[in-house]
């Protein structure tokens, strides 16, 4: 099997609905949302759920005020200025600022502090039109997304291999932080799709920096190329002193939104149109990719 990762170095440039797409032309895929604290791949499969399965998460701290004595040892250890006294002059933890260090919970005299694992996030196993989904929901302020990236990669493989999939299509994070690395390690393939704007330009200079230090295959996609004609070309250039190759050049069309309302990706939405002929040939390249590296169905 082959796996791509897709990811942007900034949220809005259109990566998830071009994964949708790439999705749809996949045949026998496994699709993937890595994108686990902000998921939306999910609104254009709109799958059917299967499985269900909790992701514990970091310890949070909870002070049982009736054993509580106050002597104030947890406040004067806590790092990260966690632990506050109320308008009861009860010792209270703050979940948001507690980082599950669990020092407070040792150093207690008491036995007054416990520390449990957040059961807040969740991961799933779906049934998509176009193939088995893994995704995930986060709870506000969680941790560990990284672990639950890796954790839902691993199960795709093992549904790929069941099912004998030939492509794993993770839609990745934007940004360059600990979900995006989680995305592309050990990634066969990652295509980076990016806008015509400087906060979009800027933003891919750091994410193709980030896929080259893994020296990861990577390629490029421009979407909405013909909103700002003068900084596509120095993109283009960009990727070209960057040994990026940029594989297909999508402009900008309404009907991208219109599918998207209707929960369809474009594809199937406007079966004809410009963008579904550039998203089926930039598909094309990436199934003659796989094979120029050696895979074998």
């Amino acid at each position: 099997m082959k796996e791509i990762t897709i990811i942007s170095g900034k949220g809005g440039t259109g990566k998830t609905s071009i994964t949708a797409a790439i999705a749809s032309l996949a045949e026998k895929a496994v699709i993937c949302d890595n994108d686990v604290d902000a998921a939306n791949l999910h609104l254009l499969l709109q799958p059917t759920e299967k499985e269900s399965q909790v992701f514990y998460g970091s310890y949070v701290a909870e002070i049982n005020t009736d054993e509580c004595t106050r002597c104030g040892l947890c406040i004067e250890h806590c790092r990260f200025d966690a632990i506050t006294v109320n308008t009861r002059g009860d010792y209270e933890i703050n979940p948001f600022t507690c980082e599950g260090c669990r020092l407070c919970e040792r150093i207690c005299p008491d036995n007054a502090i416990t520390s449990e694992r957040s059961s807040n996030n969740h991961w799933f196993v779906s049934a998509t039109r176009f193939g088995p989904f893994l995704h995930a929901s986060m709870g506000a302020g969680e941790e560990n997304s990284g672990k639950l990236v890796s954790l839902l990669r691993n199960k795709a493989r093992d549904i790929a291999k069941v099912s004998v999939s030939r492509w794993i299509i993770n839609d990745g994070p934007p940004g360059i932080g600990c979900e995006a690395i989680s995305s592309i390690t050990g990634a066969d393939m990652v295509i980076i799709v990016t806008e015509p704007s400087l906060a979009a330009f800027h933003d891919l200079e750091r994410v193709a920096e980030l896929v080259q230090s893994f020296n990861i295959p990577a390629f490029a996609i421009i979407n909405k190329m013909d909103i700002n004609p003068p900084l596509a070309g120095i993109i283009k250039n960009f990727l070209k002193d960057n040994d990026l190759e940029l594989i297909a050049e999508i402009p900008f069309n309404e009907n991208m939104v219109n599918a998207m309302v209707q929960g369809k990706t474009i594809v199937e939405y406007d079966p004809e149109s410009e963008i579904t002929k550039i998203l089926q040939h930039a598909w094309k390249e990436m199934e003659a990719r796989g094979q120029e590296e050696g895979v074998t169905w």
